[in-house]
């Protein structure tokens, strides 16, 4: 069994409050999981199934879901109490609320952070987008809900995000949008999706570079998701200014306040657009590339033939070849161009 202490805050006469904490991120190793698991099924939390989640649970004000990368996420109006009484002395039995800058002085850093969005889904345009954050900028974010996009269901959330990162004083950004036609064009010349992505992440990176001026102090370094295993994917792809900039990769890049921020902007256009490209054809595209993607597919050869497919689509994934009644490629082919 999992004891923890209960405490209550109570406000003294004259007292002023920051607003409270709505959205807490961290991560957890194994043995903290268990233990944070073990609580909420003993304090009578209610479990439900999600996506991607370890485990998922709330209770009145708290929603608390543990994700396969290790990632935990605490929202709701009671989540600066859960956290501070809770999982705080608890499980990870040290203090971090209000202390992430001091444990860890790297997250004040001038830096680039780089992400992007629409890779897995058949439908809709890849995006990559950059994103400058100073001192100033993580301070501003403090409690602001800024965390990786694939743990934000909601676009209007991700839109009401992308406002703020955009509005920040001393914030810069760029986006890279990657429509359909020019992706199949990449692609049918590259033949594989990690260097399309290799030259979208330094392509956002330039733009991000010549606008240098504007940043105050300049970037030491610009960090972005390892999807290659040979991390000179992206190093040789780097361009003129680019080059300037200690490029770092690393798997799970999104726990960096940078690189959330990107993946936020970066959804953004991704939905934006593919809600465009629905409106000009007048039937839904559905994300990823599952059954209801079929559908979709063959529905939209059958309105418009075969060679409108490429405006809208990304033509080398299979849902591409069944909608035209195409034989698929081998799969061990298909992995290695993919």
């Amino acid at each position: 069994m999992v004891h923890i202490a209960q405490a209550t805050t109570r406000a003294y006469p004259d007292s002023t409050f920051m607003k409270p904490l709505t959205s807490y991120t961290c991560t957890l190793a194994a043995p903290e999981a268990r233990a944070l698991e073990e609580y909420l099924r003993e304090h009578g939390y209610e479990f439900r199934q999600l996506p991607y989640a370890r485990f998922a649970a709330e209770k009145e004000k708290v929603n608390v879901v543990f994700y396969e990368s290790g990632k935990l996420v605490v929202q709701g109006k009671g989540t600066q109490d859960f956290v501070e009484f809770v999982l705080e002395p608890g499980i990870l039995k040290q203090a971090r609320l209000g202390y992430e800058t001091v444990l860890n002085p790297e997250l004040l850093l001038p830096r680039l952070g780089v992400d992007e969005s629409g890779k897995g889904d058949f439908f809709g345009p890849l995006c990559v987008a950059g994103v400058y954050v100073n001192e100033s900028v993580v301070k501003a974010w403090e409690n602001s809900g800024i965390r990786d996009s694939k743990d934000i269901s909601s676009d209007s959330k991700i839109a009401e995000l992308t406002k703020l990162i955009r509005d920040t004083p001393g914030c810069v950004t760029s986006v890279v949008p990657i429509g359909n036609e020019a992706y199949n064009r990449l692609y049918s010349r590259m033949k594989s999706v990690n260097a399309i992505l290799a030259w979208g992440h330094a392509r956002a990176i330039e733009n991000l570079m010549g606008q240098k001026h504007r940043m105050n102090p300049p970037p030491v370094r610009a960090i972005s998701d390892q999807f290659a295993a040979d991390k000179a994917t992206v190093a040789n792809a780097l361009m003129s200014l680019g080059r300037d900039i200690e490029l770092v990769q690393r798997h799970k890049a999104e726990a960096d306040l940078a690189v959330a921020a990107a993946s936020i902007l970066a959804r953004h256009e991704f939905v934006t657009r593919l809600a465009a490209l629905e409106k000009q054809f007048g039937m839904k595209f559905p994300k990823g590339a599952s059954g209801a993607v079929d559908e979709a597919a063959r529905e939209f050869v059958a309105r418009h033939g075969t060679e409108g497919l490429a405006n809208v689509a990304k033509m080398h994934f299979r849902n591409a070849f069944r909608a035209q009644g195409l034989p698929e490629p081998p799969r061990s082919e298909w992995k290695r161009n993919r």
